[in-house]
């Protein structure tokens, strides 16, 4: 059933109303609404969809003559979409953000965090610590904005980034295992990128690397985004929190359901 045939088909009233929303990261809202163009609904549920920074928001709301017959009505929607989304979905609580959910994530896994951050300029940070509680496992946070910083604070080599650039997956990575060694944090991310306003070492506004060491294991992720300067660089922190959250559950993953070690 297409997204809009639903709204159209519900505008039938009830007495109670009921809703949940899924919230997914890590996917835009056109791959979001193709991926759910054949959601079977019943024509008294609306599905509805809306978009911030980084995030799909999939609202499923259903009324009729008491919450709990509303919330019968939308269960089976909402276990359609889970299964469609999987890890994508960080919650369905409506007052979880995503900082929140990969807050708890780590401390869930009793895991510790560092940021080492250039065109971010601390915002992964900032959003990381906006979270009551996260004093148990974020321990440091480094602004390389400059090349230098990069080599003297996280030991990125001079030759990666002569040979790749400073926004490079190689550089990234180098961030990334460098933060590791300086923080002896389990997590450690990286930002690296161009937001502009113009062109850097050949580099296009809007492209920036993202690095993730967990336990000496690194994995580097390539991001485009459009926008103006603040409006990149906001996109890019979102996208830092999604990437250390989904490495976060691959690696765990791996190691509950591979052969059982860290690899």
């Amino acid at each position: 059933m297409k997204l809009d045939k639903i709204r159209e088909e519900n505008n039938d009233g009830g007495e109670s109303l009921f809703s949940r929303t899924v919230k997914i990261c890590g996917l835009g809202e056109e791959k979001v609404k193709s991926m759910m163009a054949d959601v079977d609904a019943p024509k008294e549920v609306l599905i509805s969809i809306s978009s911030i920074v980084g995030e799909v928001h999939i609202k499923v709301a259903a009324k009729a003559e008491d919450k709990k017959a509303a919330r019968k009505l939308i269960k089976p929607v909402v276990g359609e979409l889970k299964e469609i989304f999987g890890n994508y979905i960080y919650t369905t609580d409506e007052s979880v953000t995503l900082e929140q959910a990969v807050v708890d994530l780590l401390l869930a896994n009793e895991l510790t965090v560092s940021c080492a951050e250039s065109c971010t300029g601390g915002m992964l940070s900032a959003r990381l610590i906006n979270v009551p509680g996260v004093s148990e496992v974020y321990k440091s946070g480094y602004i390389t904005y400059s090349n230098k910083s990069k080599r003297k604070i996280l030991g990125v080599r001079r030759s990666t980034i002569d040979k790749y650039g400073v926004i490079s997956a190689e550089t990234a990575k180098d961030m990334a295992k460098g933060l590791a060694a300086v923080t002896k944090a389990d997590i450690c991310v990286s930002v690296t990128g161009n937001a502009g306003p113009d062109a850097v070492e050949g580099k296009p506004v809007g492209l920036v690397y993202i690095g993730c060491c967990i336990k000496g294991k690194v994995a580097v992720t390539e991001a485009h985004f459009t926008g103006e300067r603040n409006e990149i660089r906001l996109a890019a922190t979102a996208a830092g929190l999604a990437y250390m959250r989904t490495n976060m559950l691959e690696y765990y993953s791996r190691v509950t359901f591979g052969n059982g070690e860290e690899e």
